[in-house]
C-alpha cells in the first residue's frame, strides 16, 4: 500500500488527474483534479463529470487518497488484470463499459471468467462459435464460456489430469445456462466414441433435471433449487463415454409452499398443461389453479414458455435416457398423487383432534394412484403412534399438525422420486468403457442473504465459504507458481483466510455440532439451541454476533457480508421427520414404482449419494427390535449429511484442476443490458473476484513479455539504447525510466510491474509522442517562415543590386560615399528586419498560446454544456414521449375511424366500379332487355284486358240505357196503370235494389280502370327513362371499352418487358437453384460415403473382435501403419471372393442387428434421395442449358468454323505428304530399274524398306509432336509442322538424286553420323537409367528407414503384446522388405537386358550399313543420278505396327494392374516424368480392349476394381495433398475419356476422325460415368479438407497477427490471459507462408494436369476459407479491431489479389469471396461519427450482415490515445438504418461450407495409339493392340 500511495501522490500532483470517489447511488463516481495535490493536504478540489465542483475530504486517520482512473486506452480490456490500476472502481467501470457499450457479457479476471447475465438471447453459442473456439489458446480469443471449456478440455488431454469447472452466482445470474453451454461444448467438440450418442444423453439430462429441480422465483424464471456436480467421463481418445451426477440440498419446501410471484417445480405445471393427452386422463388432473400446491404463488404462467411443449421435451429426454413409457407414466402418476394430496382438506373434530371426511375425492384419487387403502391413509394422516418402553399409543393430532404431516409426506415422496430419477439418469449415463479422465461441472448456488435467512441459506453460505477458501488457495498457488517459473523473488502475499468462519460452522461445538446435539435432545427447541450458541460463541468469536433486538437469531461474518439467521425452523429442517406409519402404508402399496422408491428406506444413507434433503429419519423395524448400527446411521441429520457431501466435493475439486466462472446478475428487474452498480458490486465482493484483484495487486499485477515491452515503448528509447539483445535493452531503458527498482522485476520471459507503473509508462509515452508532434510542427513552421524570409531577402538584394548599378553608372564620382551608404543601409535594414522578425515571432507565439488556451476552454465548456443538454433532453424527451403517447392514443382512435371510413368508401367505390364494369353491364343489359320484353308483353296483355273491359262497360252502358228506357216505359205504363203498379210494388223494390247494386259495380269498374291507366302511364315513363339511361350507359361502356383496349395494349408492352426481366430473373434463379441442388446432392453424397465408411469400419471392428489373428500377421489400421505388405494386399484381393461369404456370416453374427438395419435403411433412403436429386439436377441442368443455348449459339458457330478450318488445313497437309511420298516411291522405283541390271538389288531394297519404315515412324512422331507442341508452345506449332513436312521431302529429294559413287559416299558419311548420334543417345539413356537406379536405391533406403520407424511406433502403441507375436511381426516385415529388395534387383536386371538388347540392335544396324557401303562401291551409278544438295544425316527407326489405342491384359493380371497403376504409384515421379493423366489413359485403353472383346464381366470388374482402389488409396493417404490432387486429375480425365469416346454426338463433335473411330462399340457406361462423377466429387471434397487442414494454422497468424507493415500496430497490455504475440517469432506463419503454400497448391495441380476450370473452383474455395477464417477471428478478438489492423488486413488482401493476377485467376470468383473481409477492414478505417458516416458505412458494407457490422463497431478498440471509441449513439444509428435488411442473423461465416463443384467436359487431344508405356510403371504384362 505504501507503493500505491507513493504512485498516487506522484500522479495526483499533476493537474487534471482523474480519480474515483465513493458515491451513494453509483457506488463510484469519476472526478477530475482541478488543483494540484500537495502532501499534507486534507481536501481535494475535484470537478465531477456532471459539471459540479466538489471538495473531497480525506480521512484524517488513514489519509488514503482516492483511487486513480486508468487511461482510456486500457478501459474495456478483455482481462481485468491488464488494467494498470487494480481496484474495485476500475473493475466495476471496466465491466460496465464492456457490458453496456460493447454488449460483451464475458470478461476475464485472471483465472476467473466473469459472466454477466444479459437477459436476452445472444447469437454467440452456435456451432460455428464452438468450431471457432475449438483448438484455440485461451488468450487468443475474446472471453467466452467456450474458451474456459476448451482450456479445461485441452489441459485434460495435455496434462493427463482431471478438470473441474466451478460455476457460481446468485439465483438468476445464469449459472445453469453457463453450465449447460459448457456441457454442450464438450459434447460437440469431443463427440462420442461409439454410436450410442452419449453426448446427446448428457445434454438430454438437462431438461429432465430442470423440470424436476428448477422453478420460477422472483429473481429468475428458471432457478435451480438444488446444487449439482456433473462428471463427464472421457476415454483415452478423449471421447465422451458417460457422465455421473451428484446433487446437493434440494429445496423440498417449495413442493408445499411458494411465495408470491413464484411457482412450484416446472414438472407440475407441465403435467397440468398436458391434461388433454389421452394417457393422462387417468390422472384426473386439471389446470394449475385448481391445486393448492401450484396456485399459492398466484402466477402459474411464465411469459414465453409453453408448458405442454416443455412436457414433450421432457418426455423425449426420458425416452432418450432409456426410461421407458411405463416408468414415465409411473413418475407422472406419483407427481399427480402429490398434487391431489395437497388438496386433501383436514377438518377439526375438536381442539386436539382432526379428521378427514369420508369419500374425500382428492384423497380417493391419491389412494387409487398410489395403490393404497383409503382407510389406512385417512387414519394415519390424522393420527400418530407414540412408543414407550412397554406400550404403544395411537394419538389423534390437531388440524395444524395433520396439515404439516400431510405436507411432510408430500415433500418426502417428491424427494424420493427426485433421488430415483437422478439414480436412473446416472445409470443411463454410465458407461461400460473404462473411464480415463473426467471434467466436472459444478453448478451450485452462490452466496445468499435475504431479509429472513433460514437453514437453507445457512447451508448455502457454508458451502460458499468452503469454495471460497479453495478458490483463494488456488489463486495464491498460481501466483506463486508464476513467480517461481519466472524466477522472481517470492514475497508472502497476505490474503483473506476464511478458516475461522469455517471452524465456527463445522468444528467441534460449532454451529452444526450444537444443532445436531440439540436435535438429539428429547425436548430440544430452536430457543434452547440459540441460547447454547450465545453461551458458546458470543464474545468468544469475533465472527459471531447477536442481534440487539432478537433472542432467536444470530449473525455470522462471512467472507462476503454479515448475515443474520433466524433460528426458527432450524431443528425441524435439520431433523426432516416424517410419520413412520404413513411410510408403512406407502410400502404396502400395490404400485411397483412406489415400492421401488421406498425399498431402501432402512438402509444406510451414503453421504456420496443423491441429495440428502429428502431422506426420512425414521426406523421401520418392529417396536421390540433392538436398534442396529445402520438404524443409527440412518438418523444422520441433514446438516451432517450435507457436511459429508461437501467434504467429498472439496476432495474431488482439490484432486482436479479448477476453472472458475462467476455469474453476475446486472439488475433485479430482468431488464436486458441494464447495469445496476450496487447489485454488481455486492456480487463481485461475494464471488471472490475482488479478492483475486487484491491478491494480484499485492504483487506485480502487470506483466509484459520483453518483445511486447520493446514494441510498445520503443519511442522512449534512444538509438544508442537499442541493442541486439532485446532483453538487455529493456532492462537498460527501464532502469532509466523508473528509478525505484522495487516497482518492477525482470523474469525469464516477462517484466513484472507494480500497480500503476504501466499507467506511468503510458503517460511518458504519450508525452513523448506529444512532444514529437510539437517538434514536427515547430520545424515545419520554421521552415515555412525561413523560406518566406529568404524570398523577401532575395527580392531586397535584387532591388539593391539594380539601384546600386544605376547609381554607380550615374554617380561615379560619389562611388565611395555611395558604397559607404549602401553598407550602412544594408546593416541598418538587416537590424531592423531582424528586430521586426523577432517581435513578430514573439507576438505570434503569444497569440497562439492565448488562442489555443481559449479554444481549449471553449471546447471544455462546450462539452459541459453538451452533457447538461443531454440530461435536459433526457427529461424533456421523457415528457415528450408521454405526451406523444397520449396524442398517439387519440390519433389511433381517430385513425381507426378514418381507416374504417376509408375502407367503407373503398368498398362503395369497388361496388360502383363493379357496377360499371363491362361484364356487369352486359349481364345487366341482358336482364333489362328480358325484363323490358316481359313488361311490354304484360302491357299488351293489360291493354287487351282494358279493351275487353271497355267493351264490357260499353255493353253494360248500352244495356243499362236500354233497360232505363224500358223501365221508363214501364213506369209510364205503370203510372198509367196505377192498379197494376200497386200489384207489382214488391217487384219494383227488388228491381231498384238490383239497379243500385249494378251502379256500385259500374263505379268500382271505372275506378279500377282509372288505376290501371295511371299505372300504365307511370310504367311507360319509367321504361322510357330507363331505356335512355341504358343508352347513355351503353355509350359510356363503349368509351370505357376503347380506353381499356388502349390500356391493354400498353399493359401488353409493359408485360412483355416484365416477362423479359422475369425470364432473366428466372434464369438467375434457376442457376441458383441448380447450385443449391448440386450442393445438396454433394452433401448427401458425402453423408452417404461417410455412412459407407462407417459401415466398413464396423465390419472391420467386428471381424477383428471375432477373428483371432495369427502371430506375426496382425492387420493394423491405415492410420497406424502405411506399410502394408505386398503379400497381404495380394491375399486380400485374391482371397476376397472365396472368403467373403464366411467372413460375412461371422460379421452378421456379431453385428448389432438393430444398428445394421438402421444403417441399411438409412443407406436405402439416401440412395432414393440421391436418385431423386439426380433427376432433379438433370432437369435443372436441361432448363439451364436451354436458357443459355441461345447465348452460346454464336460462340459455338465460331468454334465450329475454327475447328473446320483446322481440319481442312490438316487434311491438306496429309494430302501433300502422301503426294510427296508417292513421288518419292515412283522416283526410287524408276531409278532402280534404269540403273541396275538386277531389279532386286539388295542395296535399294534395304534402303526402300528403311525409307517406308521411316515414313511410318515420321507419321507417328508427327502426330505426337503436334499434340505436345500444341500443349506447350502454340506459337511454334506452324514452324514445327513445316519442319516435319519438309523433312520427308528432303529425304526423298536426296534419295532421288543418288546417281554416283561420290553421293553414295556422302550418304554413307551421313549414316555414320547417324550411328554416332544413336551411340550418344544410347549413352545418355544409360546415364538416365543409372540415375533412376540410384534414385530407386535411395528411395528404397528411405522406405526401409520409414518402415523401421513405423514398426517401432506400432510396437510401442500395442499394449503389452506377447513376445512371440512381436518377433513374428518383425520377422514378417523383414521378409517383406527383402522381397521388395529382390523385386527391385530383378527390375534392374531387366533394364540391363534391355540395354544389351539395344546394343545388339545397334550392331545389326551397323552391319547393314556396312553391307550398304560395299554395295555402293560395287554397283554402277548412272550419271543422271547426281544431286545439287548434300545429303543430310538420316535417322531411320525400325518399323512399327499401326496400333489401335488399346491395351490387352489377362484376367488374372487385373489385380497386378490395379496394384502397380493405382495403389503403388507415386504421384510426384509420375507428374514430373510422364504426361498428365497417364494412368487414366492406360485404364481407358484397357477398358477399350474389354469393350472390343464384348466382355461385360471384364468391363465391370475393371471399373469396380479401379473405383475401389482409388477409394482405398484416398482412405490411406487422404491427408497427402499431392496424392489427392493427382487422383482428382486422373479421375476427371478418366471421366472425360468415358464421355469423349462414348459415341454420343454431343461429345463426338469435339473429336478427330481417328478419335471417333476409337469410340466404345458394345457397352453404354453412362451409369459408371455417374459413379465416377460421384467419386470425383468425393475426391474434390477430400482435397478441400486436406487443403483446409494445411491452411488453417497459417491463416490467423499470417492474415491477422503478423505485422506485414512493421511498426504500424501497437501492442497493449494483455493481462494474465496472454494472447498470441503479433510480432513474428521463429516458426510463426506470415503472409509469405500463405502465398508460398498457395503457389505449392497451384503448381502441384498444374503438374498433375488438373482442368483449368477445376483449378479455378479450388482457388475460389481456398480464398473463401482464408476470408471466412480471418473474418471469424476478427469478430471474436477485440484486440484485432483497430485502425492499424484494418490497414494490415487491406495490405494482406492486396497481396492475395496480386497473386491472383500473377496466376491469371482474377475471373474465377476468388476475389469476391474476400469481399466481407475487405469491407470489415474498411469499416475499421473509415470515420465513425456523423450520420453521413453511418450512411456511407451502410452503403459500403453490403457483404456484411448487420450483426457483423455492429459486432465490429462494438469491438473497435483504440490502440493509441489519438483514436476514439465508437459511440453507442452511432451504433444505434447503424442498427436503425440496417433494420430493413433481410439477412441471416448468424454472426460468423460458415468455414465448413464448400461450393458445389462441376466438371465441365474437357476433351483430350492426345491420340491413344501414340501413348507409350514407361518401364518404370512395371506394366510389361500389357500388350499394345
Amino acid at each position: 500500500m505504501v507503493i500505491l500511495r507513493l504512485s498516487s501522490e506522484f500522479l495526483l500532483s499533476s493537474l487534471y488527474a482523474r480519480v474515483w470517489i465513493p458515491d451513494v447511488e453509483e457506488v463510484w463516481k469519476s472526478a477530475e483534479l482541478t488543483k494540484d495535490y500537495k502532501q499534507g493536504d486534507t481536501v481535494l478540489h475535484l470537478h465531477l463529470e456532471d459539471g459540479t465542483e466538489l471538495e473531497h475530504k480525506l480521512d484524517p486517520k488513514t489519509k488514503n487518497l482516492p483511487h486513480l482512473r486508468n487511461p482510456d486506452i486500457l478501459v474495456g480490456e478483455n482481462d481485468l488484470t491488464a488494467l494498470s490500476y487494480l481496484h474495485e472502481p476500475a473493475v466495476l467501470h471496466n465491466l460496465k463499459v464492456r457490458f453496456i457499450d460493447s454488449k460483451l457479457i464475458y470478461t476475464y479476471c485472471g483465472i476467473v471468467l466473469v459472466a454477466i447475465n444479459p437477459y436476452e438471447n445472444l447469437p454467440i453459442y452456435g456451432t460455428d462459435i464452438i468450431n471457432a473456439y475449438s483448438g484455440q489458446n485461451m488468450g487468443d480469443m475474446d472471453p467466452h464460456i467456450f474458451a474456459v471449456a476448451e482450456e479445461a478440455y485441452k489441459q485434460m488431454a495435455r496434462d493427463e489430469r482431471n478438470q473441474s469447472i466451478i460455476v457460481s452466482g446468485e439465483s438468476g445470474a445464469g449459472k445453469t445456462v453457463s453450465a449447460k453451454y459448457a456441457m454442450r461444448y464438450f459434447a460437440t467438440v469431443s463427440g462420442s466414441a461409439s454410436e450410442a450418442n452419449v453426448e446427446e444423453k448428457v445434454l438430454a439430462s438437462n431438461p429432465i433435471m430442470e423440470s424436476i429441480g428448477n422453478a420460477k422465483t422472483t429473481r429468475n424464471d428458471n432457478s435451480s433449487r438444488f446444487g449439482k456436480y456433473i462428471e463427464i467421463g472421457f476415454d483415452k481418445k478423449y471421447h465422451i463415454i458417460g457422465a455421473n451426477m451428484r446433487t446437493y440440498l434440494l429445496e423440498k419446501s417449495r413442493v408445499v409452499f411458494q411465495a408470491d410471484e413464484e411457482r412450484n417445480y416446472h414438472i407440475f405445471y407441465q403435467l397440468c398443461g398436458s391434461t388433454h393427452l389421452p394417457e393422462f386422463k387417468d390422472l384426473k388432473l386439471g389446470p394449475a389453479d385448481s391445486f393448492h400446491y401450484t396456485k399459492q404463488g398466484r402466477n402459474p404462467v411464465i411469459d414465453g414458455v409453453d408448458d405442454a411443449k416443455e412436457m414433450f421435451t421432457t418426455r423425449n429426454a426420458f425416452s432418450l435416457l432409456g426410461i421407458n413409457e411405463s416408468y414415465q407414466i409411473g413418475i407422472f402418476q406419483v407427481l399427480a398423487a402429490i398434487l391431489h394430496l395437497g388438496n386433501v382438506e383436514v377438518k377439526d373434530r375438536d381442539s386436539d383432534s382432526s379428521n378427514i371426511p369420508p369419500n374425500n375425492s382428492h384423497l380417493t384419487i391419491f389412494c387409487d394412484l398410489m395403490g393404497v387403502t383409503y382407510k389406512d391413509m385417512s387414519h394415519w394422516l390424522c393420527h400418530k403412534k407414540l412408543k414407550t418402553a412397554t406400550e404403544t399409543y395411537i394419538k389423534p393430532i390437531p388440524k395444524l399438525q395433520a396439515v404439516n404431516a400431510r405436507d411432510a409426506l408430500s415433500k418426502h415422496i417428491y424427494a424420493k422420486l427426485f433421488s430415483w430419477i437422478v439414480d436412473h439418469v446416472n445409470e443411463a449415463l454410465h458407461s461400460t468403457v473404462k473411464q480415463h479422465s473426467f471434467i466436472g461441472v459444478l453448478d451450485i448456488y452462490g452466496f445468499e442473504t435475504f431479509e429472513i435467512n433460514s437453514f437453507e441459506q445457512f447451508c448455502i453460505n457454508y458451502a460458499n465459504e468452503k469454495l471460497q477458501q479453495q478458490f483463494n488457495m488456488h489463486v495464491f498457488k498460481l501466483e506463486q507458481e508464476e513467480y517461481m517459473k519466472e524466477q522472481i523473488p517470492w514475497t508472502l502475499i497476505d490474503f483473506y483466510d476464511n478458516q475461522p468462519c469455517i471452524n465456527l460452522i463445522e468444528a467441534k461445538l460449532g454451529v452444526l455440532d450444537l444443532l445436531d446435539e440439540e436435535c438429539r435432545m428429547p425436548k430440544g427447541s430452536d430457543d434452547t439451541w440459540a441460547q447454547k450458541l450465545y453461551n458458546t460463541h458470543l464474545k468468544k468469536c469475533v465472527l459471531f454476533e447477536k442481534p440487539r433486538m432478537s433472542n432467536k437469531a444470530f449473525i455470522i461474518q462471512h467472507f462476503a457480508d454479515k448475515v443474520e439467521y433466524q433460528c426458527e425452523g432450524f431443528l425441524e429442517k435439520n431433523k426432516d421427520t416424517v410419520n413412520e406409519e404413513q411410510i408403512n402404508v406407502l410400502k404396502a402399496s400395490k404400485f411397483d414404482l412406489l415400492v421401488e422408491l421406498f425399498q431402501g428406506e432402512g438402509k444406510v444413507t451414503s453421504p456420496t449419494g443423491p441429495p440428502p434433503g429428502g431422506r426420512t429419519r425414521l426406523s421401520i423395524k418392529p417396536d421390540k427390535a433392538r436398534p442396529s448400527q445402520s438404524s443409527k446411521e440412518h438418523k444422520m441429520t441433514v446438516g451432517l449429511q450435507f457436511r459429508n457431501s461437501l467434504q467429498l466435493l472439496m476432495e474431488t475439486l482439490n484432486a482436479t484442476t479448477p476453472h472458475y466462472v462467476r455469474c453476475i446478475k446486472p439488475n433485479d428487474y430482468k431488464f436486458p443490458f441494464t447495469f445496476d452498480p450496487k447489485r454488481a458490486v455486492q456480487q463481485l465482493r461475494a464471488c471472490g473476484v475482488l479478492e483475486t484483484i487484491r491478491i494480484s495487486a499485492a504483487g506485480f499485477p502487470s506483466r509484459w513479455t520483453y518483445q511486447e515491452f520493446f514494441s510498445r515503448y520503443r519511442v522512449l528509447m534512444k538509438q544508442k539504447d537499442v541493442l541486439t539483445d532485446k532483453k538487455l535493452t529493456c532492462k537498460n531503458v527501464l532502469e532509466k525510466l523508473v528509478q525505484d527498482p522495487d516497482k518492477y522485476q525482470f523474469g525469464k520471459t516477462k517484466i513484472f510491474f507494480r500497480a500503476g507503473q504501466v499507467a506511468y509508462l503510458e503517460k511518458l509515452r504519450a508525452d513523448k509522442l506529444r512532444a514529437a508532434c510539437i517538434r514536427i510542427q515547430k520545424t515545419i513552421r520554421c521552415w515555412l517562415a525561413r523560406k518566406k524570409y529568404l524570398r523577401m531577402k532575395s527580392a531586397a538584394i535584387s532591388i539593391q543590386r539594380y539601384v546600386r548599378g544605376y547609381q554607380a553608372r550615374c554617380l561615379a564620382k560619389f562611388l565611395r560615399r555611395t558604397r559607404a551608404a549602401i553598407i550602412i543601409q544594408k546593416y541598418q535594414r538587416m537590424y531592423v528586419e531582424r528586430k521586426r522578425y523577432k517581435r513578430q515571432q514573439a507576438a505570434a507565439l503569444a497569440i497562439q498560446c492565448i488562442l489555443r488556451a481559449y479554444m481549449a476552454r471553449q471546447q471544455y465548456q462546450a462539452l459541459l454544456r453538451e452533457h447538461k443538454a443531454i440530461i435536459i433532453q433526457k427529461w424533456v424527451r421523457g415528457w415528450l414521449a408521454r405526451q406523444w403517447y397520449k396524442r398517439s392514443l387519440a390519433a389511433i382512435v381517430y385513425l381507426q375511424c378514418c381507416v374504417r371510413r376509408m375502407r367503407a368508401k373503398r368498398e362503395l367505390k369497388k361496388l360502383k366500379i363493379e357496377a360499371r364494369s363491362v361484364e356487369h353491364f352486359k349481364k345487366l343489359n341482358i336482364g333489362m332487355e328480358n325484363k323490358i320484353m316481359q313488361l311490354q308483353r304484360k302491357i299488351d296483355e293489360q291493354n287487351k284486358e282494358n279493351r275487353a273491359m271497355s267493351e264490357r262497360l260499353s255493353n253494360l252502358e248500352i244495356s243499362h240505357t236500354a233497360e232505363s228506357e224500358r223501365l221508363r216505359g214501364e213506369l209510364n205504363r205503370l203510372r198509367g196503370a196505377e192498379e197494376e203498379a200497386r200489384n207489382n210494388a214488391n217487384r219494383i223494390t227488388t228491381l231498384l235494389e238490383e239497379l243500385a247494386r249494378l251502379r256500385k259495380e259500374l263505379e268500382a269498374t271505372r275506378t279500377e280502370k282509372k288505376t290501371i291507366e295511371d299505372w300504365a302511364d307511370t310504367y311507360r315513363h319509367e321504361m322510357e327513362a330507363m331505356v335512355s339511361e341504358l343508352k347513355d350507359q351503353n355509350n359510356l361502356l363503349k368509351n370505357e371499352k376503347n380506353d381499356l383496349n388502349r390500356m391493354i395494349q400498353e399493359q401488353g408492352q409493359l408485360m412483355a418487358e416484365k416477362m423479359q426481366k422475369a425470364l432473366e430473373e428466372e434464369t438467375k434463379q434457376l442457376e441458383n437453384d441448380l447450385n443449391e441442388e448440386r450442393s445438396r446432392y454433394q452433401n448427401l453424397l458425402t453423408e452417404h460415403l461417410r455412412l459407407e465408411e462407417r459401415y466398413e469400419d464396423l465390419k472391420e471392428e467386428v471381424s477383428l473382435t471375432v477373428t483371432v489373428p495369427k502371430p506375426g500377421h496382425r492387420r493394423t489400421d491405415s492410420t497406424h501403419s502405411s506399410n502394408e505388405s505386398e503379400c497381404t494386399y495380394n491375399s486380400e484381393f485374391a482371397e476376397s471372393e472365396e472368403s467373403s461369404r464366411g467372413r460375412e456370416d461371422v460379421t452378421k453374427a456379431a453385428l448389432d442387428m438393430s444398428l445394421f438395419l438402421k444403417l441399411q435403411k438409412r443407406v436405402t433412403e439416401l440412395e432414393q434421395e440421391k436418385q431423386s436429386l439426380q433427376n432433379e439436377l438433370d432437369r435443372k441442368e436441361e432448363q439451364f442449358q436451354r436458357a443459355r443455348a441461345r447465348v452460346r449459339a454464336h460462340a459455338r458457330g465460331a468454334e465450329l468454323e475454327y475447328e473446320s478450318l483446322k481440319r481442312q488445313e490438316l487434311e491438306s497437309e496429309n494430302k501433300k505428304l502422301k503426294h510427296d511420298l508417292n513421288q518419292m516411291r515412283q522416283s526410287l522405283t524408276g531409278n532402280a530399274g534404269a540403273g541396275m541390271a538386277a531389279p532386286g538389288s539388295p542395296a535399294y531394297k534395304v534402303l526402300l524398306d528403311q525409307l517406308n519404315s521411316s515414313n511410318e515412324e515420321l507419321e507417328v512422331r508427327k502426330e505426337e509432336v503436334l499434340i505436345l507442341r500444341s500443349q506447350l508452345v502454340s506459337q511454334k506449332e506452324a514452324m514445327q509442322h513445316k519442319e516435319t513436312m519438309t523433312e520427308p521431302i528432303t529425304y526423298a529429294e536426296d534419295l532421288k538424286n543418288l546417281n554416283d559413287a561420290g553421293e553414295v559416299t556422302q550418304a554413307y558419311m551421313g549414316l555414320k553420323e547417324t550411328n554416332r548420334l544413336l551411340e550418344s543417345q544410347l549413352q545418355s539413356q544409360k546415364k538416365t537409367y543409372d540415375n533412376e537406379v540410384e534414385a530407386l536405391r535411395g528411395e528404397l533406403q528411405s522406405m526401409k528407414e520409414e518402415n523401421n520407424r513405423q514398426q517401432q511406433l506400432l510396437a510401442q502403441n500395442l499394449q503389452l503384446p506377447p513376445e512371440a507375436r512381436i518377433e513374428a511381426s518383425l520377422q514378417h516385415e523383414i521378409t517383406r522388405l527383402t522381397n521388395e529388395n529382390l523385386d527391385l534387383m530383378e527390375q534392374l536386371e531387366k533394364q540391363d537386358k534391355t540395354v544389351r538388347k539395344l546394343k545388339k540392335q545397334l550392331k545389326v544396324f551397323a552391319k547393314k550399313i556396312g553391307e550398304l557401303e560395299v554395295g555402293g562401291q560395287v554397283e554402277n551409278v548412272s550419271p543422271g543420278q547426281t544431286v545439287d544438295e548434300p545429303i543430310r544425316p538420316v535417322n531411320i527407326p525400325r518399323k512399327e505396327k499401326d496400333f489401335q489405342g488399346m491395351l490387352e491384359y489377362k484376367r488374372e493380371d487385373e489385380l497386378k494392374l490395379v496394384k502397380n497403376l493405382i495403389l503403388e504409384l507415386k504421384p510426384r515421379g509420375v507428374a514430373v516424368n510422364l504426361i498428365p493423366g497417364l494412368p487414366a489413359y492406360i485404364l481407358f485403353m484397357c477398358l477399350r480392349h474389354a469393350d472390343y472383346l464384348n466382355d461385360d464381366q471384364k468391363v465391370r470388374t475393371l471399373l469396380t476394381s479401379t473405383i475401389n482402389s482409388i477409394k482405398k488409396i484416398l482412405k490411406k493417404k487422404g491427408d497427402d495433398f499431392e496424392t489427392v490432387s493427382f487422383w482428382l486429375s486422373n479421375t476427371c480425365r478418366f471421366l472425360h475419356c468415358l464421355k469423349q469416346y462414348s459415341g454420343e454426338e454431343a461429345f463426338m463433335k469435339h473429336n478427330t476422325q481417328k478419335q471417333n473411330d476409337h469410340c466404345l462399340t458394345n457397352f453404354d457406361l453412362a451409369e459408371y460415368r455417374q459413379v465416377l462423377s460421384d467419386l470425383a466429387i468425393q475426391i474434390y471434397q477430400q482435397l478441400i479438407k486436406c487443403m483446409e487442414n494445411i491452411l488453417q494454422p497459417m491463416i490467423v497468424s499470417g492474415m491477422l497477427e503478423h505485422e506485414t507493415i512493421q511498426g504500424v500496430s501497437g501492442v497493449k497490455p494483455t493481462g494474465l490471459r496472454k494472447r498470441t504475440s503479433s510480432i513474428a517469432d521463429e516458426g510463426t506463419y506470415t503472409l509469405d507462408s500463405i502465398l508460398r503454400q498457395l503457389n505449392s497448391f497451384h503448381s502441384t495441380m498444374c503438374q498433375h494436369g488438373t482442368d483449368p476450370e477445376l483449378i479455378k473452383q479450388v482457388v475460389k474455395q481456398q480464398f473463401y476459407i482464408i476470408g471466412a477464417v480471418t473474418l471469424n477471428n476478427l469478430l471474436l478478438r477485440k484486440d484485432m479491431c483497430s485502425w492499424s489492423k484494418g490497414m494490415q488486413i487491406r495490405y494482406n488482401v492486396s497481396q492475395l489479389e496480386e497473386w491472383l493476377r500473377d496466376k491469371n485467376l482474377m475471373t474465377c470468383g476468388a476475389k469476391e469471396t474476400l469481399e466481407p473481409l475487405i469491407q470489415a477492414a474498411q469499416l475499421l478505417q473509415v470515420k465513425k461519427k456523423t450520420d453521413e458516416d453511418a450512411e456511407a458505412i451502410c452503403s459500403m458494407c453490403n457483404a456484411l450482415t448487420t450483426a457483423q457490422i455492429v459486432k465490429v463497431l462494438n469491438l473497435y478498440t483504440p490502440v493509441n490515445e489519438f483514436e476514439e471509441r465508437v459511440s453507442i449513439t452511432f451504433i444505434r444509428t447503424i442498427q436503425t438504418r440496417l433494420r430493413d435488411r433481410k439477412e441471416s442473423p448468424q454472426l460468423l461465416m460458415d468455414t465448413k461450407m464448400i461450393y458445389p463443384v462441376t466438371f465441365p467436359f474437357n476433351p483430350s487431344t492426345v491420340a491413344l495409339e501414340t501413348i507409350q508405356l514407361p518401364s518404370s510403371l512395371n506394366l510389361s504384362f500389357l500388350t499394345r493392340v
